[in-house]
């Protein structure tokens, strides 16, 4: 469902987004929890303070000069319910509560690809990336990776070459949107902008640190059908994506190689685990066209956080936050344990977890753990 926002509430949804220990999940807590990010901010001092500490939200001035460093990249921010917002990626456990967009937003209703590999990919895997990019965009696919140097640079490249009117190429950045990296691919970058579409979740200006990388991975998994590792080692960043694109449920597929070169290994162990075999731009079309929401893969799907009713006993809230924090360590714990041995409702329970996070005592993991920031 898309809504219409008034400038005062999409500042303060971008305010409340910005302020410290305010991820996706707490976001969209909040904005459940209060109807509204105007409604959310006043409260986040007196949230923090049941989590044991002080709290000071993002300034205004910061804020605006967000909006202005997108508006003079040529880019705009698209909040999670609004009409302009990619439905792929919607559909994934807890998406972006707002990202940048700087191009052509009808490439987020065609089909997506995601084709993802090694930076230091060896030359057959850059021509097959190039083919692949080409070839799906000719059939009127969005081409979707995240601008890096070997595969991605290949898929995106490839798929500007088509000139197809509904195919193109979608990249995800994983700094601000306004910001190159690596240097070398401020061409690409640029004429992605123009014939294709740039994608950003980080705030305009901000420099791509390796944290940002994993998060860059989902978008690029949740946009796409179907995710295709080219070439990648074990533990690469191109399988986190293929992971990420499995536990949304969407397809996972890959090319095999030698067992001879260290690069193929990783798509060799998808191949073993359940991701389909590809070896051309036909193979992964015919998987795409055919996709009805239920992968052929044997990834499996990752559940929807409960957003269940909160409630009001701010006393009640306080204790609770106390047997939740108690109950916490350094080591990741699932949200449904703290619930069974708390003996607090599901609601509540994820309240207090918000205030923890707020006050910056919480860490949240995948698969939905969490545990006590050792650092706070």
């Amino acid at each position: 469902m898309t809504v219409a926002m008034d400038d005062a509430e999409r500042f303060a949804r971008l305010r409340l987004l910005r302020s410290p220990h305010v991820g996706p999940a707490t976001f969209h807590r909040l904005i459940t929890r209060f109807g509204s990010a105007r409604a959310a901010l006043p409260a986040l001092p007196e949230l923090a303070a049941r989590g044991g500490a002080a709290y000071r939200m993002a300034p205004a001035e910061a804020i605006e000069a967000e909006f202005a460093g997108a508006a003079r990249s040529g880019a705009r921010h698209v909040f999670h319910d609004e009409a302009d917002y990619p439905l792929a990626l919607l559909a994934i456990d807890q998406p972006p509560p707002v990202i940048t967009v700087r191009g052509n937003l009808a490439l987020f209703d065609q089909p997506g690809v995601a084709l993802v590999g090694a930076r230091n990919a060896s030359a057959g895997a850059v021509r097959l990336a190039r083919d692949f990019g080409a070839g799906l965009a000719a059939r009127g696919f969005a081409v979707i990776s995240g601008l890096a140097r070997g595969i991605d640079a290949a898929a995106h490249i490839g798929a500007l070459s088509a000139q197809h009117p509904d195919g193109g190429t979608i990249g995800v950045i994983a700094g601000g949107i306004d910001v190159v990296y690596p240097p070398e691919h401020a061409e690409l970058q640029e004429r992605i902008a123009h014939e294709g579409l740039l994608v950003a979740e980080m705030p305009p200006g901000t420099e791509p640190q390796a944290r940002h990388f994993p998060t860059r991975n989902r978008i690029i998994a949740g946009l796409a059908a179907g995710t295709v590792v080219v070439e990648a080692a074990p533990k690469s960043g191109s399988l986190i994506t293929a992971r990420l694109a499995g536990e949304f449920g969407r397809e996972v597929m890959a090319v095999p190689g030698s067992p001879l070169d260290a690069r193929a290994h990783g798509c060799n162990s998808l191949i073993r685990d359940g991701a389909i075999l590809v070896q051309s731009a036909d193979d992964i079309a015919e998987l795409v066209d055919t996709f009805a929401g239920t992968a052929r893969s044997t990834f499996r799907e990752t559940g929807v956080p409960d957003y269940a009713a909160v409630t009001d006993d701010a006393a009640a809230a306080t204790d609770l936050v106390a047997i939740v924090a108690t109950l916490l360590g350094t080591a990741p714990v699932g949200v449904d344990e703290l619930i069974r041995q708390s003996g607090g409702a599901p609601g509540p329970v994820q309240d207090a977890l918000l205030d923890l996070e707020l006050a910056g005592r919480l860490l949240r993991h995948a698969g939905g753990r969490v545990s006590l920031n050792s650092n706070a």
